[in-house]
């Protein structure tokens, strides 16, 4: 399958360097340091863009819209209309369905090549697309704020009053993307409490504390130490926020270690939840330079609206109305022991 206009851009800081594709506004690799200057890639993905444009991926990489995660049964209903999605995850409609923003074709709005370089994809997304109501303009820019950091800017507006919760689906492995499992990293997330779910893995509408559970990240601990007792793996909100971790109204949402290259990132997010989902469901899949990603392979980090909380009236609104904006902020910070730098953290209104 050949699509017009895919193409792959690179952005680069220092020794940190970043390929992205327009199909899905996608990270295709980010090429990071060790303590000792030793380089790997540390996202999973493919050597080439045609499985993504043949949608073998995974969601490898990609911007996951118009709403992320799963709304249960495909339906909602909003200003007394009621909505039908399709349904991708039986029972339920997952990251925008059949042709969700990680499977279209997103234009190139601007291009820096300065001293921050960055890339900014826009998509328009018609009115009744997927399901969803109004037609919706969404922005997605990615730069390099320093040779330590990956920001990634998210934005929306609608004509017609929709739900809007977009994510950033990267798998990280700071082994590298051909290293194995990342149930040895360490993990921390700034999270005291999460919304349990149903046998479908859709939140019941509970906000429950972590203590106790195996989601309890408040310190450090091993990706695996406990991923036994939640069945096949994390793929379960958690509830942002709370003190200590919070600054100039950014959240420290997670911090991600690997033992054996000392590479770490720290995430900050305005975002109210992240979805911790553990590789679940990979299987054999073979991506780049011969590497096969099996279970476990990468983790990613989602930062996002609540799962189903168009159905949710105590869980935070995801809904956008004309005049508003929609706004989504992520800032990826990269260290290892002997070159750690300082993480700057910069509001999303700059």
């Amino acid at each position: 399958m050949a699509v017009a206009g895919a193409e792959v851009y690179e952005l680069k800081n220092g020794s940190l360097e970043v390929k992205l594709t327009n199909w899905g506004a996608t990270i295709i690799s980010l090429l990071v340091p060790d303590a000792h200057g030793n380089v790997a890639d540390v996202v999973l993905g493919f050597d080439s863009l045609q499985p993504y444009l043949e949608g073998e991926s995974p969601y490898f990489g990609c911007i996951v819209g118009r709403v992320a995660n799963r709304i249960r049964h495909g339906r909602f209903t909003l200003d007394g209309a009621e909505y039908t999605l399709p349904i991708n995850n039986p029972p339920n409609s997952l990251h925008g369905g059949h042709r969700g923003f990680d499977k279209v074709l997103w234009e190139v709005a601007a291009r820096e090549d300065g001293e921050i370089p960055s890339i900014t994809f826009k998509y328009i997304s018609r009115d009744g697309e997927e399901g969803y109501p109004g037609e919706v303009e969404v922005t997605a820019k990615y730069s390099l704020p320093s040779s330590t950091a990956l920001r990634v800017d998210m934005a929306a507006v609608t004509s017609k009053a929709t739900p809007i919760s977009l994510a950033q689906h990267t798998y990280w492995n700071l082994a590298g993307h051909d290293a194995g499992h990342v149930l040895d990293h360490g993990l921390r997330i700034w999270a005291t409490h999460w919304t349990p779910v149903d046998q479908d893995a859709v939140p019941t509408g509970q906000i429950e504390p972590v203590a106790g559970t195996p989601l309890d990240f408040t310190a450090e601990e091993r990706v695996g130490s406990r991923i036994g007792l939640v069945g096949g793996g994390y793929d379960h909100n958690l509830v942002l926020g709370g003190g200590a971790g919070e600054e100039d109204g950014l959240k420290r949402a997670a911090r991600l270690r690997e033992p054996r290259s000392g590479r770490a990132l720290e995430l900050w997010t305005d975002a109210p939840g992240m979805q911790l989902y553990s590789g679940n469901f990979l299987a054999g899949v073979p991506g780049k330079g011969g590497a096969v990603y099996g279970k476990h392979a990468g983790l990613c980090l989602e930062t996002q609206g609540f799962p189903n909380a168009v159905n949710q009236p105590n869980f935070p609104s995801v809904v956008v109305r004309p005049g508003q904006e929609y706004r989504h902020f992520m800032l990826f910070h990269f260290s290892a022991p002997q070159g750690r730098g300082n993480i700057r953290i910069m509001n999303p209104e700059t």
